[in-house]
């Protein structure tokens, strides 16, 4: 699952765009925006996978917003002016849109994302590997940082700029992401079910009409998310 922004300043671009990635498998829309500077403030408090951006823009090109992102992200540019393809190799791009966009060559973009960014995080693995076995974990809350204990742990989920650690006894806010933690637990013991929750697999109390129940709090399987967590669940049994 890849999250996305789209970031121009045409409305109707943007809607075709967002019907696009609906038909996309894999793919999330985090937030749309016409205007690029509240584009800047949304990605500094979030993280984000792929970036589809405008380049002609007012106040702000889609040329200056990757000079001042730099690379913290993945780009596919949308524009309708061919000059600017020549610019955007300086900053390793991923793939070069022109107006009007076909859904057709909107997937083929995608489905490089998706490669490039496969290889990235597959790199990423084997130079630093998820640890099958994780007793504790800590965490930023409240001014401290507070070591909470893996087997406590029932759930995460993620509250606007907050997450919520649900254990046992207790609710921990941090303001940490919850695609953080996806990376830092053991993933024998725990799977992401939602864009907002990420579950300890052995505190299912059983699973009603994909909606997972964990002391009495009803947690729902994320459309993209079923596949894996079914497979998950099977391979347990």
């Amino acid at each position: 699952m890849l999250t996305c922004i789209i970031i121009d300043d045409e409305p109707l671009a943007i809607k075709l765009l967002s019907d696009y990635v609906d038909k996309t498998e894999g793919l999330e829309l985090l937030h749309s925006f016409t205007d690029p500077i509240q584009a800047l403030q949304f990605f500094q408090e979030n993280s984000v996978d792929l970036i589809f951006l405008d380049i002609q823009m007012p106040e702000l090109t889609g040329i200056q917003f990757m000079k001042i992102v730099s690379n913290k992200s993945n780009f596919i540019l949308t524009t309708a002016y061919e000059q600017y393809a020549l610019d955007s190799y300086e900053f390793d791009v991923i793939d070069y849109l022109l107006k009007p966009i076909s859904l057709e060559r909107f997937i083929i973009a995608v489905n490089k994302a998706k490669e490039r960014i496969l290889k990235i995080e597959t790199i990423a693995k084997k130079l630093n590997p998820v640890p099958s076995n994780v007793d504790y974990i800590f965490v930023k809350t409240e001014y401290k940082v507070k070591k909470i204990n893996v087997s406590d742990i029932l759930y995460f989920e993620g509250l606007g700029d907050y997450v919520n650690i649900q254990t046992h006894e207790k609710k921990i806010l941090t303001l940490e992401k919850i695609k953080s933690f996806v990376e830092r637990l053991p993933e024998n013991q725990f799977i992401r079910v939602h864009k907002s929750f990420i579950i300890a697999i052995n505190k299912i109390d059983y699973i009603e009409r994909n909606r997972i129940v964990i002391h009495e709090k009803y947690i729902p399987i994320g459309g993209t998310y079923q596949e894996a967590f079914w497979n998950k669940i099977n391979k347990n049994n």
